[in-house]
């Protein structure tokens, strides 16, 4: 392998840009099956400022590290585009083809200008080893953003499968559907000591109707929640609680004899009225 100062790239990169761009640029757009979601003179332009980068890069005679100083614009190009991909909604491939496509005009190029097979076959090898090391970035900046727009959506869903409903003055009600793990337990308790403290709620009502299964650590959890509601002065009420889960709460031999609990939830409505010195009593037509 020869010595990677003496790569011809950067010469190449300079002395043809326009050309490689136009012939880069024309391969994109034959392959671009997502018209619809890149205009063309974005496309056009990410491209112009890529090449610009790149041979700005490659002057520096660093070849096989991207993660150096030298590379770092590029770097923040490619997660910049590589971001915008994920947003648009183009898959990994579509995205790492960005840099991939760029390497047939390339390779063309150097096999006209260079014509010692050896030196041919290196420079083609040390072309080949830097794009592949770029379009791996370009997907592992999508996947990041990806992941990152997941937890997003989950926290947001979060968020909105736990509401805090005011059922009364002084009355709060927090219906509780699905498993109640410790990252929601988190949002749970700060949604609700949030809403006591702004209606300054007497009575608290935990539903836990919509919860499968109770154990030790969602019990664990419900109680975590009950202290912190009391620290803020709310009382709390556990309603819902089926048969079957009463079962699984005695024979896990969970300790809830310090919290009120009721079978449904207009039985807790109820006991709340009371402690906030309210009744209901119903209607009868003349």
């Amino acid at each position: 392998m020869g010595m990677l100062s003496e790569s011809k790239l950067p010469d190449i990169l300079e002395t043809y840009e326009a050309d490689l761009l136009a012939e880069w640029t024309q391969e994109l757009a034959a392959n671009n099956t997502r018209k619809n979601l890149i205009k063309e003179a974005e496309l056009q332009a990410e491209c112009r400022e890529f090449l610009k980068l790149l041979r700005i890069a490659v002057q520096q005679s660093n070849l096989t590290n991207i993660q150096s100083a030298e590379w770092r614009d590029v770097r923040e190009l490619l997660a910049s585009v590589s971001r915008s991909r994920s947003q648009k909604g183009f898959t990994p491939s579509e995205t790492a083809a960005f840099v991939f496509s760029f390497k047939q005009p390339l390779f063309n190029r150097l096999r006209q200008q260079l014509h010692d097979p050896i030196e041919l076959v290196e420079e083609i090898w040390q072309t080949t080893t830097l794009f592949d090391h770029l379009g791996l970035l370009t997907i592992e900046v999508y996947q990041k953003a990806r992941e990152e727009v997941i937890l997003r959506q989950q926290e947001e869903l979060m968020e909105l499968s736990t509401p805090v409903v005011k059922l009364w003055e002084g009355i709060l009600a927090l219906p509780i559907i699905g498993t109640l793990d410790s990252a929601r337990t988190q949002i749970v308790m700060e949604s609700l000591l949030q809403k006591i403290v702004e209606t300054g709620s007497e009575v608290a009502i935990i539903d836990i109707t919509g919860v499968p299964t109770v154990d030790t650590l969602t019990a664990q959890h419900l109680l975590k929640t009950v202290t912190a509601a009391r620290l803020m002065g709310a009382d709390c009420i556990i309603s819902g609680i089926r048969p079957q889960i009463a079962q699984t709460i005695v024979y896990l031999g969970i300790d809830l004899t310090d919290v009120i609990t009721k079978a449904t939830l207009a039985d807790a409505l109820l006991m709340a009225l009371k402690r906030v010195g309210a009744s209901i009593t119903r209607y009868q037509p003349k």
